[in-house]
């Protein structure tokens, strides 16, 4: 990659952990494939956004060059964005759920805690070390986050201890009694001899994708790089709920067709169904057409049903790569917010 080249924009991704793989694939499966040609290097570009500069940076670190504007765009956790709070007055949320990196910070207890396993039993738990002179001490990376959660659940007596690196060892350790900590499948707790609470899910989230308020609004380009970005992650994301149905189906004419196909309107495509003269090969078969519907992947089995009562038959299904909507639904409200700003 050129050194030369005339970036004018730049996006900040995780450089590694769970999200920096995930981050790749969902952007190449939007049509915004990075170009890294050494894994190495922590710069690479996008063919097909060619103003645009990718940076690779750790997850926590994305936030913080966002906010203070040496990145425009960033694709970090939502947890992340959040734990910072009010701090983030020079970003702006553009896309808050990726449909990726999915997990949550829960508070995780010893196993050998028999008789905690819920919120209600740490409440009463903390009241009783109290009443001794003690306080429950709670390790976690997101103090923010747990400590005004922990009040919005009358919990008052604990202490929070601020650590990094894994913390499901905390507890055995001793430098502090439970954690909480990020977990998706719950694994590394269990195999740590923890347990999560029940109830004790403090934040659910997955990757999302931020900007900073200000080089949006003053930069004309880089707000249509982001309005260009923005489409196609929508119109990707929005594709993997419907599927393209095709139909061959015989009639007397399109409308005779769609007179059948309308006794199910649920059924019969997102606006109706698109109707085509087939050409057949041998001159007999002078009265068929393609029948192509878009529905919710939910439905399929009864959409083919559907069809095939109507007389459809060489039924065909294609998985959507877009859905364009008639405009960017997330960029109109991107629009709103950095206007506020």
């Amino acid at each position: 990659m050129s050194d030369n080249k005339p970036f004018s924009m730049r996006l900040a991704v995780p450089s590694k952990g769970e999200l920096e793989r995930p981050t790749l694939d969902f952007l190449s499966a939007a049509g915004l494939r990075v170009l890294r040609p050494n894994e190495r290097q922590y710069v690479a570009s996008i063919p097909s956004l060619p103003n645009l500069l990718v940076l690779f940076q750790r997850v926590p670190d994305i936030l913080v060059k966002v906010e203070e504007g040496s990145v425009d765009l960033g694709i970090t956790g939502y947890d992340v964005l959040r734990e910072q709070g009010e701090e983030n007055t020079n970003t702006v949320m553009i896309y808050e759920n990726l449909g990726f990196g999915q997990c949550e910070l829960a508070l995780a207890a010893p196993e050998s805690w028999v008789d905690v396993s819920n919120i209600e039993d740490l409440a009463e738990l903390t009241l009783l070390y109290k009443e001794k002179g003690k306080v429950i001490r709670i390790a976690t990376k997101y103090p923010n986050l747990t400590k005004k959660w922990l009040h919005d659940m009358s919990i008052y007596y604990f202490a929070l201890v601020e650590a990094q690196g894994a913390l499901e060892a905390a507890p055995s350790i001793g430098y502090a009694d439970m954690i909480a900590d990020i977990t998706s499948t719950g694994t590394t707790l269990r195999e740590n001899r923890l347990k999560k609470l029940t109830g004790g899910t403090v934040l659910k989230a997955q990757a999302c994708l931020i900007g900073n308020r200000r080089s949006l609004r003053e930069d004309p380009a880089k707000l249509e790089t982001t309005r260009t970005m923005v489409e196609l992650i929508e119109a990707t994301m929005r594709a993997r709920s419907y599927l393209s149905i095709t139909a061959n189906m015989q009639g007397a004419s399109p409308e005779a067709i769609l007179h059948d196909l309308l006794k199910e309107k649920a059924l019969a495509g997102l606006r109706g169904p698109t109707i085509a003269k087939v050409y057949s090969k041998t001159q007999a078969d002078e009265s068929w057409y393609a029948v192509t519907i878009v529905a919710e992947q939910k439905t399929l089995p009864q959409a083919i049903d559907h069809l095939r009562h109507a007389g459809g038959s060489d039924i065909t299904v294609t998985p959507l790569n877009y859905y364009f909507d008639s405009k960017s639904w997330n960029f109109e409200a991107l629009l709103e917010k950095i206007k506020r700003g």
